[in-house]
């Protein structure tokens, strides 16, 4: 009878003990782990768990028509993603449907209010200096700004004295101080300014014409109109609020609404657009560990808006509060008003201020994420009910545990026995794929979705498939004349080539199916994936030292009849024996 090989494969199949001690300690620290992290169950999708469905339409300025194509809906999705994905939201869908469609599924039980505003925030993200600002209830009293600053090479080394550092304050006197007399002479100018046509430079003459009358009452009424709207603006009210310089282009002037630091509603008169979005390269919410800072937002521009952020800075940088502040404007309300007394032409610029992290990610966003190729209506907002999502997950359990209950009589019935190395094995696998999954809720926000069941489902079959190939390959070693213990180790070597080429495979499609797929599916290949490798853990720690060890009981190393190895019901052979081979002949005369 053929003996097991020696050496380190011998040491293995004696202490069988390791391997499963080794992953039954792992099922209790990851099933401590997510208790301790109080998720105890996976988190849902919004197809099981019920949640809110967002159609956003294209829309295209008059003959631009053109602008609505695959490229800019792509480039559309990509930033709504961007925009989700940088709160954390898990699960939430952004794709297109048709050629003007955008849908936008987010999942209940996430942030699912602040990824609306986010992700229906559709407007172009604009930079305008600020000629005015006043608390909206009637105080013309500038509110407290967070400061731009930069190193005017473009590399700030922290050091005092290399950063251009501006700040508004609050004036201490209710009575109108020159300084903001002077500022509404300012602001009346800058309306005329921004309302009246340049005058043109005549190229032989080197004069100047003079603006026409006109012209001149053009700008005058323009500069009227817009005080006036300013002066009724009341931006504690929502329809004010939305309405605050609807319809205004990028290259005139214009009223809006913003929250300061102290929670307070505040409306501004801005001017020109001078940066937009597209020119920011990138933002990011950093923690100055330098200074006293605390949370700050970097941004990189373009080259070409590392110009015009230069140009516009360098401005603002010689006006008094708060005509040194430049407004970030995002969907017609400013998102931030810092400001600044040094022109930042480095192409970097940090933004500081008394920032949470929250804040300070969700402004980087803004800037990072902010500028669409297309402005979006929102069409319709469609809410998943959970009792829907409920009834869906148990048609999906049932379906489950149907498929489990087939699987297990199956091994029942043809193999007996051995089902009880089979049905532990499957076990394991399930508790091990369920703690994960819960444990991937809080971690990489992972949701279970209805594809991620069908994958789970299917993962029972591919387990199952495994335990088959093992045993059939210990049923042909007994049929060769083997017992039992030497059957099982030779029987290990061929299976396990034949579970990790049937298991890479699964894996490789999954891989490719996660890929190249958006959407639920992308749940469907995931689940699939992680069970396939599942599968490889269980069956090399957990299924094939259980083997070795029940090969070592009288029930099945005598081959009893209901242990699913009787020699007899598999037509085997007569049992392998050694034999010597007959001693040479003595030649007499040797002897």
């Amino acid at each position: 009878m053929a003996a097991p090989k020696k050496g380190r494969s011998a040491s293995a199949q004696s202490k069988p003990g390791r391997s499963l001690a080794l992953i039954l300690i792992a099922i209790v620290a990851l099933t401590g782990g997510m208790f301790a992290s109080g998720n105890t169950t996976p988190r849902l999708g919004i197809d099981l768990a019920g949640g809110t469905s967002i159609t956003l339409r294209a829309v295209a300025e008059p003959g631009q028509e053109s602008a609505i194509n695959k490229t800019n809906m792509d480039t559309a999705v990509d930033i709504m993603n961007n925009r989700v994905n940088g709160l954390g939201v898990s699960e939430t869908e952004v794709q297109t449907q048709g050629t003007r469609n955008i849908i936008v599924n987010i999942p209940r039980g996430t942030n699912s209010k602040e990824a609306r505003e986010q992700v229906g925030t559709t407007a172009k993200l604009y930079f305008r200096p600020v000629l005015t600002t006043e608390i909206s209830d009637g105080a013309a009293t500038p509110s407290p700004s967070p400061s731009a600053s930069g190193s005017p090479s473009g590399k700030s080394t922290g050091k005092a004295g290399e950063k251009a550092t501006g700040k508004s304050t609050p004036s201490s006197s209710a009575t109108p101080s020159a300084t903001a007399t002077s500022q509404g002479r300012a602001v009346t100018g800058a309306l005329k300014a921004d309302a009246t046509p340049s005058a043109t430079t005549s190229s032989s003459a080197k004069t100047s014409a003079s603006p026409s009358p006109s012209s001149t009452a053009s700008g005058n009424a323009a500069a009227g109109k817009l005080q006036a709207q300013y002066t009724a603006l009341n931006c504690k009210n929502d329809k004010a609020r939305a309405n605050a310089g609807k319809g205004s282009k990028a290259s005139d002037p214009t009223v809006a609404c913003g929250k300061n630091s102290q929670g307070q509603w505040q409306k501004y008169i801005l001017g020109p657009a001078e940066v937009d979005g597209t020119d920011v390269k990138k933002a990011d919410a950093v923690f100055n560990t330098q200074s006293a800072a605390g949370w700050t937002v970097t941004m990189e521009f373009t080259g070409k808006g590392s110009k015009k952020f230069g140009d516009i800075t360098g401005k603002l940088a010689k006006n008094q509060p708060p005509q040194n502040q430049f407004a970030i404007v995002l969907d017609g309300n400013v998102v931030s008003d810092p400001s600044v007394n040094q022109a930042l032409t480095g192409g970097n610029a940090e933004i500081t201020g008394s920032f949470s992290q929250q804040e300070a990610q969700s402004l980087a966003n803004m800037l990072s994420y902010g500028a669409l190729p297309l402005s979006f209506k929102e069409d319709s907002v469609t809410t998943v009910t959970p009792a829907l999502g409920g009834e869906q997950l148990h048609a999906g359990l049932i379906a489950g545990g149907i498929g489990l209950a087939l699987v297990i009589v199956y091994l029942l019935i043809f193999y007996r026995g051995l089902s009880a190395v089979a049905i532990p094995s499957l076990l394991v696998s399930a508790i091990l794929t369920y703690v994960i999954m819960a444990l991937l809720g809080p971690t990489i926000h992972f949701a279970l979705n209805l594809p991620a069941v069908c994958g789970a489902i299917v993962a029972i079959g591919i387990t199952a498939d495994s335990f088959i190939v093992f045993f059939e390959r210990i049923r042909d070693e007994i049929r060769e004349g083997r017992s039992l213990r030497p059957a099982v180790e030779r029987a290990w070597p061929r299976a396990r080539r034949t579970i990790l080429v049937s298991d890479f495979v699964s894996f490789l499609a999954a891989a490719v199916l996660f890929i190249v797929t958006v959407g639920k599916v992308q749940g469907f290949a995931f689940t699939l994936g992680l069970t396939t490798v599942l599968d490889v853990v269980v069956v090399f720690l957990f299924t094939k030292p259980l083997m070795t060890v029940l090969a070592r009981k009288k029930f099945f190393a005598n081959g009893h009849r209901w242990s699913g190895l009787d020699p007899k019901a598999l037509g085997a052979k007569p049992p392998l024996r050694r034999t010597r081979r007959p001693s040479a002949p003595v030649d007499p005369k040797e002897a």
